[in-house]
């Protein structure tokens, strides 16, 4: 399982590929989406889905859970990436739906040809998900199960979902974010140095941004 030092060099190296033009442009749309998944974690039973049906939902949840997994420290369930993906694709992100539609059965084609017994992703033991999600960062490694055909669209929408993932995992908590500012915590930032949105892997020397030292956990001076 993911512990913390690695997740924080997992987001870390994520960030690079979140270009300041990118996040600019479609800021005030992740803010209200960050806000809408923050209030849908809280109320749940109170929250309607806007793209994915329910069945859906559980299956992303289920990725997103094992992409930033819950640790000692809250994940991307509990960061509601789920409900941050969901109006994420009815909004800025509209021209991805095609990715989900296509990707997300041939992505459970995938893990049953590689675990037969798996009907869904979210019925798969967390080592057994944990290995269909390895698959896509190495697609040239044999796999150690049943081998699986290779699935373009898979691959396009295990990418598009990672990064949606990360996105509402780090998205500033001052600007309708993780209030607790939990994603930064993992990476070190500090909530006393501000930013100007947007902020990216380019900052990552900036004072409020130092990686956490394994042995104190806290940022360095």
């Amino acid at each position: 399982m993911m512990n913390d030092l690695n997740r924080r060099d997992f987001l870390l190296r994520s960030c690079s590929s979140l270009t300041a033009i990118w996040v600019s442009s479609h800021w005030p749309s992740l803010c209200s989406a960050a806000t809408h998944a923050r209030h849908a974690v809280q109320a749940p039973e109170a929250t309607k889905l806007s793209f994915f049906t329910p069945t859906q939902a559980v299956e992303i949840d289920a990725i997103v859970a094992r992409i930033i997994p819950t640790t000692d420290t809250p994940g991307a369930r509990e960061a509601g990436a789920v409900y941050f993906i969901d109006k994420a694709l009815m909004t800025f992100a509209i021209d991805q739906q095609k990715d989900y539609h296509e990707g997300l059965p041939e992505f459970e084609a995938r893990a049953h040809e590689m675990f037969p017994t798996v009907e869904k992703f979210s019925s798969a033991t967390p080592e057994q998900q944990d290995e269909v999600l390895h698959s896509f960062d190495d697609p040239d490694a044999k796999p150690s199960r049943r081998p699986y055909r290779p699935r373009k669209g898979a691959n396009n929408f295990f990418e598009t979902v990672r990064m949606h993932t990360i996105v509402a995992f780090l998205l500033d908590p001052d600007a309708g974010g993780d209030p607790k500012g939990v994603g930064w915590a993992v990476i070190g930032r500090e909530r006393e140095h501000m930013f100007h949105s947007p902020f990216g892997y380019y900052d990552k020397d900036y004072a409020g941004w130092r990686p956490i030292s394994p042995a104190s956990g806290k940022g360095q001076s």
